[in-house]
């Protein structure tokens, strides 16, 4: 869309003028005092807003270009004040533009408030069981509610952060925010609060580089959240356009079980550690995608297996991608270590027992149609993966329905009921997997899991 005449653009930018007053002088020699517009450019160049070119013309009846029209909505903007409506509406117009001038407008909200809110209530279910000799069955329900303020601090810095309360249906009990474990009570007898600040980093957008400072998220890119999902208190660096690296460093928690999520029956706790990461790949957004990234996490022996004598884990993985439309796509990781190679014996004199190649690899597949977009009633996505997490190769995995030491067929399916309300189902079915040659005799135990999930986005 192009503005035929600059004249004809003043009336709109100055409704988003704070001034109300038509005061100034008109700076402008070929702008004559009895022009319908004299007034409102007046106006406007005393607000900054306009600024006309070097000789002192103002040009009112040539064409100007989008670049042009860019920059006077970047100034009044910056200005603020007078009809947002409008200049969400303008900024939306020339988004491209504005973001090569480096003022950044987001795809999903235009707003020009300095902190903003978004948020969403959250109820999750998940059904776990085991096929063993204790046929073990699992049923959990939990309730949450998310908030996400986002306050911009100037023109290349903004402030996050993420605050859940979590509540157990099943007793009513408050919960931690992402272990979903029953906090314990006090001395006197009472629950402690389940509100929980999960999140809270600083944010610094360049042209061609990023800095996040302070608790972080972060999912790895290259294998699309296959090794790590969770927080880093820390700091994380991107560089590059195209081509990408990232490099995170800082202590992360984990869980002790052979890489297995909490037990709850056991209340067993995180446990935290020191965790660095390095990834390259190319633009997320290209027809054919891959990478390549190394994950160092150390603790103590206590703190990162229980049942072996490892106090770190290095953990090499490489993705691939390919989509074939605008609707299907597909995409691979693979993820292998090299430790631990032995859990330790059970009494003193013992042979140490190899752990299997298995627990040291870890691998996924999926392929990928449509995307549900929660603004968009009707819309829905769906995928379809099989999937092989071996304890040793993956630390803190995407996956709802899947959990590492298992491998199997995890599909499911997003659908948008109405505007912000989005329902998700998935469902697993597979094998435990075994950790050390000593269990090769025995059987493997099914496993099947079904993970539900209502959300209402704000």
């Amino acid at each position: 869309m192009k503005r035929t005449f600059a004249s004809a653009c003043t009336a709109a930018l100055l409704t988003v003028s704070a001034s109300t007053a038509f005061a100034a002088v008109n700076p402008f020699e070929d702008v004559p005092a009895d022009h319908w517009a004299y007034d409102a450019i007046a106006q406007l160049a005393a607000d900054g807003v306009i600024e006309g070119y070097g000789d002192g013309t103002y040009r009112g009846d040539q064409e100007i270009t989008r670049y042009e029209m860019a920059q006077m909505i970047a100034r009044a903007m910056a200005k603020g004040g007078g009809n947002k409506a409008l200049i969400d509406k303008l900024a939306a117009e020339f988004a491209d533009e504005l973001n090569s001038l480096g003022v950044r407008v987001a795809a999903l909200e235009k707003k020009v408030d300095n902190v903003t809110w978004t948020g969403t209530v959250r109820y999750r279910y998940r059904y776990n069981q085991i096929k063993d000799e204790d046929n073990e069955k699992n049923i959990a329900q939990y309730l949450t509610l998310r908030l996400e303020p986002s306050m911009q601090i100037n023109e290349h810095w903004s402030g996050h952060a993420r605050i859940d309360y979590n509540a157990d249906m099943n007793s009513a009990a408050n919960t931690t925010g992402a272990t979903e474990i029953p906090l314990q009570a006090d001395g006197e007898g009472a629950f402690v609060s389940g509100i929980r600040v999960e999140r809270v980093w600083v944010q610094g957008d360049y042209k061609n580089f990023q800095i996040l400072l302070g608790k972080l998220p972060y999912l790895t890119n290259i294998d699309n959240g296959m090794v790590y999902d969770d927080n880093v208190a820390g700091g994380q660096l991107t560089l590059g356009n195209k081509v990408k690296a990232t490099i995170t460093a800082g202590r992360s928690a984990r869980y002790d079980g052979v890489g297995s999520w909490p037990d709850v029956r056991a209340n067993n706790t995180p446990k935290t550690g020191s965790y660095v990461a390095a990834e390259i790949y190319n633009d997320r957004a290209d027809k054919i995608t891959w990478g390549v990234g190394f994950h160092r996490w150390a603790g103590s022996k206590e703190t990162l297996y229980q049942s072996t004598s490892a106090s770190a884990v290095n953990i090499w993985d490489i993705g691939l991608g390919y989509k074939f439309d605008k609707n299907l796509s597909i995409h691979g990781a693979y993820a292998w270590t090299t430790s631990p190679s032995a859990e330790p014996p059970e009494r003193a004199g013992d042979v140490p027992e190899s752990v299997t190649a298995a627990s040291k690899r870890a691998w996924s597949i999926e392929l990928d149609y449509k995307k549900a977009n929660p603004a968009d009633k009707g819309s829905w996505g769906a995928f379809v993966a099989y999937r092989q997490l071996g304890a040793y190769a993956v630390i803190a995995p995407t996956y709802d329905a899947m959990q590492p030491r298992f491998k199997g067929v995890e599909m499911g399916v997003d659908y948008v009921f109405d505007k912000n309300v989005m329902g998700t189902l998935k469902y697993f079915f597979g094998k435990e997997e075994q950790d050390d040659y000593d269990m090769d005799d025995a059987p493997q135990s099914s496993a099947y899991t079904i993970f539900g999930e209502l959300n209402f986005f704000f």
